[in-house]
């Protein structure tokens, strides 16, 4: 009677590892990934990304990646808040990268210093980011990460974060933004600079009709000056270099 018993539980023992390793093998095969979407990436590349994500001895397996990023928030990659894995099919994922929100940059030692909306630090890297501008005019005499930029005038991220929203509106990308003392706006383009003046209530209107007025300046190198409206010519003045 003993001996049948330890017979049984030997056999429930070795069925149950046999479906152990059977469901093992059935999920390493089904859902091994052999394709990958990228959406969100801005600072990276989507092989770069794909890098971070499917490391590791399961690092191929669409299961166990839909576990461990399921809107994880993530620390040591630098510019990415969050990452998330969703299943299309069983070898099939979608990377959603949510990278941290960039309203600008500002050189400092050598390296570039990007701040968000308030004006925090977010990361100071040896790596330009494509479509941040870069601004200039602030003064200040240290960065910390995660601390806001130690400028003397706080309102001006206000004024740097409208100046941006409205740039990203009329899909303007400025490559330099520049405050002087006084408070007046000058973006760059390429060989084009726009002095903006320091009246903000009339910045959209000027940047609603930058888009054209830069299409006619194309190839051409020099400032467009819209500090002000000519109401008698209706046009604003163009200084070439």
């Amino acid at each position: 009677m003993y001996k049948s018993r330890r017979i049984g539980i030997f056999i429930f023992i070795i069925v149950l590892l046999a479906g152990i390793l059977a469901a093992g093998a059935y999920i390493k095969i089904t859902y091994t990934v052999q394709t990958v979407y990228v959406e969100g990436n801005v600072h990276y590349t989507e092989d770069e990304i794909k890098a971070m994500v499917m490391d590791g001895m399961l690092g191929n397996n669409s299961l166990y990646l839909s576990l461990k990023y399921k809107n994880r928030d993530v620390e040591g990659i630098p510019f990415v808040d969050v990452l998330n894995v969703d299943i299309l099919s069983a070898d099939t994922i979608k990377i959603i990268v949510y990278e941290k929100s960039l309203t600008g940059y500002v050189k400092y030692l050598d390296t570039y210093v990007y701040f968000d909306r308030d004006g925090y630090v977010v990361e100071s890297s040896s790596i330009r980011t494509m479509g941040v501008p870069q601004v200039t005019g602030l003064e200040f005499d240290h960065v910390v990460v995660g601390e806001p930029l130690p400028v003397e005038d706080k309102d001006i991220f206000n004024s740097i974060l409208n100046v941006t929203k409205l740039l990203n509106k009329y899909g303007l990308m400025s490559d330099k933004i520049y405050f002087n003392k006084s408070g007046e706006i000058t973006t760059t383009f390429e060989n084009i600079k726009v002095a903006l003046g320091q009246d903000t209530a009339v910045l959209e209107d000027k940047l609603m009709l930058l888009p054209e007025f830069l299409q006619q300046l194309d190839g051409k190198s020099g400032t467009l000056q819209m500090q002000t409206y000519d109401e008698d010519s209706g046009k604003y003045t163009f200084k070439p270099d």
